[in-house]
């Protein structure tokens, strides 16, 4: 009740005419204070304890906000990380690939060189002209054998050419090279017959004459220096297989450490998409725990302001009562 507030003139009335109302009028007074003051503790204690819970929140908001940003320069970091990886595995990849194209020309390349080889082979040998087994891979030509018979001297042949030359023209000197064969056994079977002709009609087991002799045992020049060229142009071929041979072995190595690398960035970059993806989840359930404490921090807020005002309300109330 608001005794301040009755009118003075009944104050004094009651007063007169009750002895005893001014006395359980500052009884009742008293009282009030009581109370007053017991609610004015109770609102400070619970302002006390809300600007408690709110510094509280305040700090864990901000630690939240720190988890946030050192969680988003991770993020950025392990993005910057998963654009490198996926940079040098696309890189391997073209490497990979290239490395491919080439180590499938030099299988080409090889399988026509193997070819080539193999019809020359077929091609001396049909035609009777037997190379020995003692050749140099360098092109180096130790002795040729012509239907058996045996060269006359080595000859020391050039260094192993560069470019592979075509089967067709390998074929064109072969084929030329017995034809002369042809040519020069004739005439040996010519001469042969003029010497017996003229031995007959001499009378006389006179030996050949050093021309025949060189005719008859093959070893004429044009056919030592086609049968040298030939033997040259197959140990080139030779030569040029195992080279071949050898750079098919270094680019099936290079294919393989290529293959083993662009597995391991694979894998690499999986991983970093994983630990990106968890790292993403992590961010989101921050950022929900962040909304709930603004919402909490938000409530408390308009609790305290609330608060506040009681608070004020009841000041005002006990100022208004204390006065006279």
């Amino acid at each position: 009740m608001n005794f301040h507030r009755f009118p003075v003139s009944l104050f004094v009335a009651c007063c007169r005419a009750f002895p005893g109302f001014s006395l359980m009028t500052s009884h009742v007074s008293g009282f009030c204070d009581c109370v007053h003051q017991d609610a004015l503790a109770e609102a400070e204690e619970k302002y006390r304890k809300a600007m408690v819970s709110n510094a509280q929140l305040d700090n864990e908001k901000n630690n939240l906000m720190y988890q946030v940003d050192t969680l988003k320069d991770s993020l950025m970091e392990l993005e910057e990380l998963l654009s490198e990886s996926r940079r040098e595995y696309q890189e391997k990849v073209k490497e990979y690939e290239r490395q491919k194209q080439a180590h499938g020309v030099l299988q080409f390349q090889f399988s026509e060189v193997k070819e080539t080889l193999k019809q020359s082979e077929e091609l001396l040998n049909k035609h009777g002209i037997i190379l020995r087994p003692d050749l140099n891979i360098n092109g180096d030509v130790s002795e040729v054998e012509v239907n058996g018979t045996p060269a006359a001297e080595p000859a020391s042949q050039d260094a192993a050419r560069t470019q592979t030359e075509g089967s067709s023209m390998l074929e064109i000197r072969l084929r030329k090279l017995v034809d002369e064969r042809e040519k020069m056994i004739e005439q040996v079977k010519k001469l042969k017959a003029q010497l017996d002709q003229k031995t007959q009609n001499n009378g006389t087991d006179s030996g050949c004459s050093p021309d025949g002799e060189m005719m008859e045992n093959g070893n004429d020049p044009n056919i030592m220096d086609l049968q040298r060229d030939s033997s040259r142009q197959v140990n080139d071929l030779k030569f040029k297989l195992v080279k071949a041979e050898q750079e098919v072995t270094a680019l099936e190595q290079n294919v393989t450490r290529l293959e083993g690398q662009v597995a391991r960035y694979k894998s690499a970059a999986e991983n970093a998409e994983t630990v990106e993806d968890e790292l993403k989840a992590e961010k989101r359930k921050l950022q929900r725990e962040l909304r709930s404490a603004l919402d909490k921090v938000e409530e408390l807020e308009s609790n305290n302001s609330h608060l506040c005002k009681r608070l004020e309300k009841m000041k005002s109330s006990r100022g208004m009562a204390q006065t006279p």
